[in-house]
């Protein structure tokens, strides 16, 4: 019989493959010029998630390794995203400058480091890096289809990114509360699988007695609050939301359409009020909740519910790149169609240490300013999410397949 370990090994080698393999599947629909946009500073072209994914697997592994020859040396400039402790990234809002090197020579550079890969997966010193790289990579496979959708939302055309496959009309359930009592509960990862540095170490929180929503919030229910005037009312806003409202004239959620439709990755479709809202700020997210006479969950409102939970959920199918209605039941869509705002500060838990060596600037460096994500999305890989996984952006920021779940104190 196989011990462990070996199994450990050929898991690793079988995964790496795998997840290597779908970052190329979700750049075969794009073109060499689709792959080199930068709709703005905080996406990326795809060209670049394609390059910093394998710069990561060079940089911090084979670098390390007797006889391994660097593809190109001046890569090391153009594809550090923020680790200033290895030397000095290029400028995050001019990646689309980089029209070199060609997009030919990025994958030859992603099959160049795969060889020299596919030699020291099976070596158990390297094991968590690789680990932590395979994970890295299926953060930028979700970043790689929310920055596309932004760019292409530019583009007159509004090109689809794939076509769809037939919709199912389903009606979102009614919205009903799941109740939880509350008390001195353990947070955090707790076990040998993996999980990044910002979820540990557990620790203990209380808890107040809350209710959570059943689903997740749904267009038509956020129209009713664009009807009754959510996006007029100072008096529903944090303030710093309501300026945003003002000098940006939100009115809708990023990708609605006056028109009634909604610009997806599979095109611009008619909006299905059953369907998740998505694409909102957390300041949006939080005036809806005022709005509807509820609140945010904090995040760790959120992982008491999701705990006990299967991570089962709508993530990222090819042909099926947006949310879908709930369905009846307690508590649904807990993992996937939406990531979900929390009203939690992304910030470190008691006695929380960063990565060691040179992947210590991975999380840590930014808790500040953040607020804290939870869940998933519909583009998220599978057997990437668990219930203590959390995301983080500033609350501006509504690109990201981001929803809203209500709570409320019990």
């Amino acid at each position: 019989m196989l011990d462990k370990r070996y199994m450990d090994i050929i898991g690793l080698e079988r995964r790496y493959g795998t997840v290597r393999a779908l970052t190329e599947a979700l750049a075969l629909p794009l073109t060499a010029e689709d792959q080199s946009l930068q709709s703005m500073p905080d996406a990326s072209p795809t060209k670049w998630h394609l390059a910093h994914t394998t710069w990561f697997f060079e940089r911090m592994i084979l670098a390390g390794c007797s006889g391994y020859r660097v593809f190109d040396e001046r890569y090391d400039a153009l594809f550090n995203s923020y680790y200033l402790g290895i030397g000095t990234p290029y400028t995050r809002a001019e990646r689309g400058l980089l029209s070199r090197p060609s997009l030919r020579e990025v994958l030859d550079y992603r099959a160049h480091v795969d060889a020299a890969m596919a030699k020291v997966v099976v070596d158990p010193r390297v094991a968590a890096l690789i680990e932590l790289g395979l994970h890295h990579e299926q953060q930028h496979q979700e970043l790689i289809l929310t920055d596309i959708k932004h760019a292409f939302s530019k583009n007159p055309l509004l090109p689809p990114y794939c076509p769809a496959s037939p919709a199912i009309a389903v009606s979102a359930p009614p919205l009903s509360w799941w109740q939880f009592e509350g008390g001195t509960i353990d947070i955090g990862h707790d076990s040998e699988d993996f999980a990044f540095d910002n979820e540990r170490p557990r620790h203990a929180v209380t808890v107040a007695p809350f209710r959570l929503a059943s689903r997740l919030a749904t267009c038509g229910e956020y129209q009713m609050f664009i009807d009754e005037g959510g996006y007029r009312r100072p008096e529903l806003w944090l303030s710093d939301g309501w300026a945003l409202v003002q000098a940006e004239r939100w009115r809708a959620p990023l990708y609605w359409r006056s028109d009634g439709s909604i610009f997806t990755l599979h095109g611009v479709r008619a909006r299905n009020p059953s369907e998740p809202v998505v694409h909102v700020s957390f300041y949006e997210a939080a005036a809806f909740a005022a709005w509807a006479g509820k609140r945010l969950p904090t995040e760790f409102e959120w992982e008491v519910a999701a705990r006990d939970l299967p991570v089962t959920g709508h993530f990222l199918a090819i042909d099926a790149l947006l949310p879908r209605a709930a369905r009846a039941g307690p508590r649904q869509q807990m993992f996937g169609d939406a990531w979900e705002w929390t009203r939690s500060s992304y910030d470190p838990y008691p006695g929380f240490r960063t990565f060691e060596g040179t992947a210590s600037e991975y999380n840590g460096k930014f808790m500040v300013g953040q607020l804290v994500l939870r869940g998933g999305s519909c583009i998220t890989p599978p057997g990437h999410i668990r219930a203590t996984y959390r995301n983080f952006f500033p609350p501006a920021a509504r690109w990201q397949f981001s929803g809203i779940r209500l709570a409320e104190d019990a």
